[in-house]
This record gives C-alpha cells, sequence and structure tokens, in this order.
C-alpha cells in the first residue's frame, strides 16, 4: 500500500516535472508478478484527477510547455515486449495535457530507460531480486534521486551501501527534497563542478577562493597508511616537513569529526535524515613544472586520508615519487574525453583553458584552486555528498530501530 503511495506520488505529481520524479520503477519478480500490485498501481494512478490548474482537485495538470519529441514519444509509442498498465490520454484536445501512463515490460537497456520523459508517465522493470534491481539502477549515466520501499533492514543497508544517486530515499517519495533536512545534487551526470549539494555545509564554499594564511589549527593523530606515507614524504622533502605535518593533521580532524560520520542535524523524530560522504573510487592528479613538491605532496596525503586512489600525471619524473605516469599536457588532454575513464575527480592546479575542456568534455569533477593545507578545504574534491532521507514510522507509529531492537 505505501509503495503504491509513494511511487504515485513521485512518478505523477507536478506532473512528473520535477527533476526529482521518479520515471522508472523497478520491481522485485515477487512483486512484479503478483496481479494485485499492478491493479492497485493502476487503480492510484488512474484515480488522479487530470484538470486545468486553476481547478483545486487536479491533481495531473498541464506540462509546463507542448511535449517535445521524446515525451511524445514516452506518451504514446510501446517499443517491443511492452505494454500499456495504463495508458496515457490527452485530455480535452490539450497538447500539453495527459492522463498518466504506465509502462510495463520496459527493458533495461530499452529506450525508455536511456531516455529522461518529463512528463505524467512511468515505466516498470521487472528484476529477478534486489541485487539486480541495484545493478540495473547504478547502470544509469545520472544519478540524481533514487528510492527503495523494503521492510527488511538487510536489504535496506545493502542498497544505502551501493545505491549511486545524491539523494536516496528509503520508504518515501523521492521528491520533495528540503533544505538543511535533504541538501539537495546529483551524482554522475547528474552534477556539474566541484559536487556540492544546494542546501549542505559545503555549498557556499564554492563562491570563496582559498589560499594559505596561517597553520590550520585542527589536528588528529595521523595513523593507518596516511602516516607510513607522511613519513616517507617527509623523508624526500625535509624542508616541507613541518608543513606536511600539519596537513596530514587536518586531514585526519576533518575525517574525524566531518566525512567520516554521518549528520542529521534536524533530528526528527519520525524521519532519520543522514548527510554523508562517500569517497571516490579512484581520481587523477595532473602535477605541471609549475607545481611545487610540496603541493603535490600534500595532495597524495589528502587522497591517502581519504582512502581514494589516486594516480598522478606529471610532465617530469618527480624523485620522491616513484609511481607516476610521465607526459606531456597534450597527451594527457587526449586521453580525457572519453566518459568511460577509471576516475571520477581530477586535482589540477592551475589547469590551462584547453585541460578546463577535456576536462568538462570527460564529466570528470575539476578542481583547479591552489593547494590548501587545511583538510575541511582540501580533501572535499575527493569526495561525493550524499543524502539519505528514510521515514522512521509507519502510519504514523514511530518504529524502533535495528539497534534499539538490538539487531
Amino acid at each position: 500500500d505505501q509503495a503504491v503511495k509513494d511511487l504515485v506520488k513521485s512518478a505523477f505529481g507536478h506532473s512528473g516535472q520535477k527533476c526529482s520524479a521518479a520515471s522508472l520503477a523497478i520491481v522485485e519478480a515477487e512483486v512484479y508478478d503478483n496481479p494485485a500490485f499492478l491493479r492497485q498501481l493502476r487503480d492510484a494512478a488512474a484515480s488522479l484527477t487530470v484538470g486545468a490548474p486553476w481547478n483545486y482537485d487536479s491533481i495531473v495538470t498541464p506540462t509546463v510547455v507542448e511535449p517535445g519529441e521524446t515525451l511524445l514519444r514516452g506518451l504514446t509509442k510501446l517499443d517491443p515486449g511492452e505494454q500499456w498498465l495504463l495508458e496515457p490520454k490527452m485530455i480535452d484536445g490539450n497538447p500539453s495535457l495527459w492522463s498518466p501512463g504506465i509502462r510495463l515490460g520496459v527493458k533495461p537497456d530499452g529506450w525508455y530507460r536511456t531516455n529522461e520523459c518529463f512528463g505524467p508517465v512511468l515505466g516498470l522493470i521487472r528484476a529477478e531480486n534486489l541485487q539486480q534491481a541495484i545493478r540495473i539502477q547504478n547502470a544509469s549515466a545520472f544519478g540524481l534521486t533514487g528510492g527503495i520501499h523494503s521492510l527488511d533492514p538487510e536489504e535496506i543497508a545493502e542498497w544505502k551501501d551501493k545505491v549511486e544517486v545524491g539523494n536516496a530515499y528509503i520508504n518515501r517519495p523521492i521528491t520533495g527534497a528540503i533544505v538543511r533536512r535533504q541538501p539537495f545534487g546529483g551524482w554522475k551526470n547528474s552534477s556539474f563542478g566541484p559536487g556540492a549539494k544546494a542546501g549542505g555545509p559545503n555549498y557556499c564554499a564554492l563562491f570563496g577562493t582559498w589560499k594559505n594564511t596561517s597553520a590550520p589549527e585542527a589536528s588528529a593523530t595521523v595513523s593507518g597508511p596516511t602516516a607510513v606515507l607522511l613519513e616517507k614524504l617527509r623523508a624526500a622533502l625535509p624542508s616541507a616537513s613541518t608543513q606536511l605535518g600539519t596537513a596530514a593533521a587536518s586531514d585526519a580532524a576533518a575525517w574525524n569529526k566531518e566525512f567520516g560520520i554521518n549528520h542529521d542535524p534536524s533530528g526528527i523524530t519520525c524521519e532519520s535524515n543522514t548527510f554523508r560522504y562517500r569517497p571516490f573510487a579512484k581520481s587523477i592528479v595532473r602535477a605541471g613544472d609549475e607545481t611545487p613538491d610540496a603541493d603535490l605532496a600534500r595532495i597524495l596525503l589528502a587522497a591517502s586520508a581519504a582512502g581514494v586512489e589516486l594516480e598522478v600525471s606529471l610532465d617530469k619524473p618527480r624523485p620522491f615519487l616513484t609511481e607516476a605516469v610521465i607526459e606531456d599536457s597534450a597527451t594527457f588532454e587526449k586521453r580525457l574525453p572519453s566518459r568511460k575513464l577509471p576516475w571520477q575527480g581530477l586535482r589540477a592546479p592551475g589547469a590551462s583553458p584547453s585541460l578546463k575542456a577535456a576536462a568538462i568534455e570527460a564529466g570528470l569533477r575539476l578542481v583547479d584552486s591552489p593547494v590548501v593545507w587545511n583538510g575541511r578545504i582540501e580533501m572535499l574534491w575527493l569526495l561525493r555528498e550524499q543524502s539519505v532521507s528514510e521515514t522512521l514510522h509507519r502510519y504514523g507509529n514511530v518504529l524502533p530501530t535495528p539497534e534499539q531492537l538490538g539487531v
């Protein structure tokens, strides 16, 4: 009942024209093959009142503009193997006013799956199990919002760990993000620039220019692989030993107090709203001859603290770096345009216009600002921000958490 209610609201509220609207539902086979679920989903969508926005009872209203080629195809044409659970209809001869549509049999690699139909149409994909459903969801080149409906704590935990979206929702609609409670912004091609979420703690920092004026004040004990790396870099660059030690301690403090923990500043009893950071799997640094050894070493420390695998591209070898790709700028830039690169972020202090263009074309998060010793600033390029909002009640009754139940 609740899944149908939230799916219909997410798909057809605002006529499906929110950027966060649910245009696709990936349904586990046990549910997809249940006639009762399909009947209930169809009935819920068909019951929505369609009409002019000045009619107070209208739920589905005209699209902002007349449907273009993509949306019109989504509303009127099925692909092989698909069928209408609920066929959309133009209302009163108004090309911008359509009743809700629901497509069955959508293929994970089909046309509908790979095109955004910005309007009142929903597609259903059948998945054999949760693992396949997650793979289908993450296969998208985009990653703005996504949700799951499940009462199994293990399923929810697996989905939370693997889902590749900027705003993740559990047992609730996937639209209606609220500033601070659910800072908004996506991953992959649903993100542009440094990636800080609107309404989050790092958004305003994007509009500033940061530079070193004094040593960072926050510090914590450096341990593990980062401590080993720090000693190696200090031995190789004795003139920068103090700065590198300060930077590593600042990184450790930033990780302990900000990046490595979950945040829920709203503290609502019936809903958790977790803001967290997820490190990139792999990123790359491009340093020209003008980049000081100390700056490059500082970047290596930040990546180590975040647990991000780092590749380094240099014009010429650096004695303290035994593993690096030696290439000129033109060669490096030619490697970038493919969007199937193994890296998610690019740190290139003082990047040239041609390098910036290549990075944008490749869809990389590019940070070209000066290197700073403060971990709260320098480590941001290695991390993705994610908002996870989870309903903690069932029909108004607040549920105990698995931790409270000792699960």
